[in-house]
């Protein structure tokens, strides 16, 4: 699913109205519809209070629009206008003639007005502002929202929750509506997956509103959303006379004294992820533990014990995924650059060899093309300089990817894979995920789709697609705080199960009759 911006939503508004031939008041009213019929379907009359606040905006009109369907449906309705400008838009003020034509008169708000009792069991509609926002809201509108989200009454949203940006950071968190639930015109906003701004929406539901579908197919968008539908396009079967050669052999090098499991888990990952082959690396402390907790894969060990000299293998793998547990240490630096300089063999790398990748920049250019690198928010930091925010992160990882022609997972709840100018985010997982080893799964995931000859990108959105949906199948039976890595293997061959599963049909009448 495509993430448009701000502007590529107006644009779509623009080509729809002269496409169709309506006027933008029209389009307006579909979406109020689209707002009333999903409100309607779940409340069935319910006599519970609303309090609907509106802006003065396209955003306001929206929600003056739904006031009135509300109204003629006998809806307990109380219509609230913030009036932070002396501004009004066409289609608002069309729509305020309208409710009023029904004898309803808004509350207009200014500054020192007193601010309106609402109780925890009524339901606020947040329509003060829509996308086009650009600046933080006055201080008084900002008390506004607040008190809107100290009622601890259920706020629905219109759009977005009013006082974010779509297109940048929020310059101030108190002024940014905290939302229950979120009805997105068209399409979900970016803001909705980044780790600043996510935790203002607890759901949202994208709804239909008929924009232009030509326009909306044929225009890029810098991010795309990833869910099922989208993987299955990337998924490769199995042949019929395939052997394990087919299927690729993956190497997984890391480790030190303490540190083997987190070889282990990358190493059983790759096998569960489909490798036809995978071989670990490690110091020689690790030879038997390797070789007892995994029967499946072969070792090869450093002549040192506790820790990595020297890289250097006798093998062909079609993939080499470093730096689980191997340590930051002179030789394990040294033996590292040693092995960038002389490898020709594609890479993940994740965890200590990021750190050493930050540490020595100028091994950066050892790279081969798109080489995978996974690191979490303080290795990614490492890498890239620090942010402001969000979008200057997504920026500057973009500027990383494209100097070193690299692929850039970057980890989190939902997990953005970044390639050049274009990013994919990650819609499965959950926050028992944040638990040690997860990272090493990954990896493995990652490297065991990349043996079986996946491109590099692919293997990239379909692995962190496939790590998050596994650790969602085992959480059912662990619930968050016990769910571990090992959980999340053990559940990858579900993960690839349910990409074929169908949803599940309603029982008709007839059968529901047959049945008895």
């Amino acid at each position: 699913m495509k993430l448009y911006s701000a502007k590529q939503i107006y644009k779509a508004d623009q080509i729809s109205i002269k496409k169709e031939e309506i006027g933008s008041n029209e389009l307006m009213e579909r979406a109020a519809l689209q707002l009333f019929n999903w409100m309607h379907l779940r409340m069935q009359g319910a006599p519970v209070k609303i309090h609907l606040f509106c802006g003065i905006g396209n955003n306001g009109g929206d929600g003056i629009a739904l006031a009135r369907h509300l109204v003629d449906h006998g809806y307990n309705l109380e219509v609230y206008v913030i009036n932070y400008s002396e501004k009004r838009s066409k289609d608002f003020l069309i729509n305020l003639d309208r409710l009023k034509d029904r004898k309803v008169w808004p509350h207009f708000m200014n500054s020192d007005d007193e601010l309106p009792a609402i109780g925890r069991e009524d339901i606020i509609v947040d329509g003060i502002f829509g996308i086009g926002l650009n600046r933080t809201p006055d201080d008084w509108v900002i008390k506004v929202i607040q008190h809107l989200n100290n009622s601890q009454a259920f706020i629905l949203s219109i759009d977005i929750p009013s006082g974010l940006f779509t297109d940048q950071g929020p310059e101030n968190f108190d002024a940014i509506i905290k939302s229950n639930y979120v009805l997105s015109f068209q399409t979900p906003k970016l803001v909705f997956f980044l780790p600043e701004t996510g935790g203002f929406i607890e759901q949202w539901e994208v709804l239909d509103i008929g924009l232009d579908p030509e326009y909306l197919m044929q225009t890029e968008t810098e991010y795309e959303l990833i869910g099922k539908n989208e993987v299955l396009t990337l998924y490769k079967p199995r042949e019929k006379f395939g052997h394990k050669g087919t299927y690729g052999h993956s190497l997984i090098v890391g480790g030190s004294y303490g540190k083997i499991g987190s070889v282990c888990l990358s190493s059983k990952a790759a096998l569960c992820a489909g490798s036809g082959l995978v071989t670990s690396y490690v110091p020689r402390i690790g030879y038997t533990i390797l070789q007892t907790a995994l029967p499946e894969i072969m070792v090869l060990t450093d002549l040192e014990e506790k820790e990595l000299t020297e890289i250097k293998f006798d093998i062909e793998p079609s993939v080499v995924g470093i730096g689980m547990g191997m340590g930051t240490s002179d030789v394990s630096i040294k033996a590292f650059a040693s092995f960038l300089e002389q490898n020709k063999f594609p890479l993940v790398i994740d965890a200590d060899a990021l750190n050493i990748l930050s540490k020595k920049k100028e091994l950066l250019k050892e790279l081969p093309e798109k080489t995978i690198l996974t690191p979490h928010p303080k290795e990614l930091e490492r890498l890239i300089g620090s942010w402001k925010d969000d979008f200057e992160k997504l920026k500057k990882v973009k500027e990383f990817s494209k100097k070193y022609n690299c692929i850039v997972v970057v980890k989190g709840a939902h997990t953005i894979v970044v390639y050049n100018d274009k990013g994919y985010v990650n819609t499965t997982g959950n926050p028992g995920m944040a638990t040690a080893g997860t990272g090493d799964v990954l990896t493995g995931v990652i490297t065991g789709l990349l043996a079986q000859g996946y491109p590099a990108l692919d293997a990239s959105i379909f692995g962190v697609y496939l790590h998050g949906r596994s650790g969602d199948i085992a959480v059912e039976s662990t619930g968050f705080q016990s769910l571990t890595a090992s959980d999340v293997i053990d559940n990858l061959a579900n993960a690839y199960l349910d990409l074929f599963k169908l949803p599940e049909q309603p029982v008709t009448e007839e059968e529901n009759q047959s049945n008895q």
